[in-house]
């Protein structure tokens, strides 16, 4: 389930071991911890969010609070520790998102310092450091601190896992960028969606949005019939085959401006032809890659190409 914008995932330094974890103190016996009472927490944080969506944890109740609960809800689990900026700063976060949540996932604070078996047991290298846990086992990871839009896509990608329906959120980012681009602000929309790809490198959207800013300026001021007439008088100028494709897709008619590409690939050498193929390449990034018109122009491209 790793989310491919988490690059330095734990999971690569070995399966965790939870075996020595089971067997602790039964919920009917464990005490009260410290979020459940109200008191101050051993984790940056304080008492339990509302709705009871944010413990902390211990070996006296690791068993139920995580691994038994995590049966049924997805438990994230917070490694982090009082003094710690980066632990400082980032508990609030997810405590505010675990709120948001209104009980989809329960987070689950483990203060490194007062719980050094728990730490070991997860293999905690970094602080802070998160874990998602579904169905009784760890299924992802990541240390350190990560921007709150990558963290809210890696919150969905483990509720998806623990077979929770998620809506998908409205980032407003994208509805700035989106808005500008309808504008016909075409810097404003650029510069809005290289931001976020700044942020969450492998955004979709942010990526189609940017290739339909370049498309946008590209037929600026192009007389449609006529570079579609140009590129049919002159299929050897590949300028104008790419122009004619981008007019294309503005039009709705993106498979055949993948064809008219895959066209250009076969027919062209050297530079011509890898400006054909990045081009259309470009292109595809607006529909995505789960569309079956750029599935089947993938497999055409790769036959051009080889």
């Amino acid at each position: 389930m790793s989310d491919p914008r988490i690059t330095s995932s734990i999971f690569t330094r070995g399966a965790v071991d939870l075996s020595a974890l089971r067997g602790t103190a039964p919920a009917s016996s464990r005490p009260a911890t410290p979020s459940q009472t109200g008191a101050p927490t051993g984790v940056p944080g304080g008492p339990a969010t509302a709705g009871g969506a944010a413990l902390d944890v211990t070996e006296a109740n690791i068993q139920a609070e995580v691994l038994e609960r995590s049966l049924t809800t997805p438990v994230v689990v917070f490694f982090g520790a009082a003094g710690y900026p980066d632990s400082d700063q980032f508990a609030p976060v997810l405590e505010r998102l675990a709120a948001e949540g209104a009980g989809q996932w329960v987070l689950a604070r483990v203060d490194v310092q007062e719980n050094p078996r728990i730490a070991q047991m997860f293999q905690i290298q970094a602080i802070p450091t998160v874990y998602a846990v579904v169905g009784g086992r760890p299924i992802d990871a990541f240390p350190g601190v990560i921007p709150e839009p990558q963290l809210r896509q890696w919150l969905a990608a483990v509720l998806k896992a623990g077979g929770v329906t998620v809506a998908e959120p409205e980032d407003p980012r994208l509805d700035e960028a989106d808005d500008a681009l309808m504008s016909g602000d075409l810097d404003a929309a650029e510069q809005a969606y290289r931001k976020i790809l700044a942020e969450s490198p492998a955004d979709a959207a942010a990526e189609a949005g940017l290739a339909q800013v370049g498309v946008a300026r590209r037929v600026a001021g192009a007389d449609p019939q006529a570079a579609l007439a140009a590129a049919q008088a002159n299929p050897d100028d590949v300028d104008a085959q790419l122009l004619a494709a981008d007019i294309e897709v503005l039009s709705g008619m993106a498979e055949q401006a993948y064809a008219r590409l895959v066209g250009v690939v076969r027919r062209t050498a050297g530079d011509d032809r890898d400006k054909a193929r990045q081009h259309l390449i470009a292109l595809f990034s607006i529909a995505g890659p789960d569309d079956p018109a750029v599935a089947s122009a993938r497999r055409a491209l790769a036959s051009a190409l080889f």
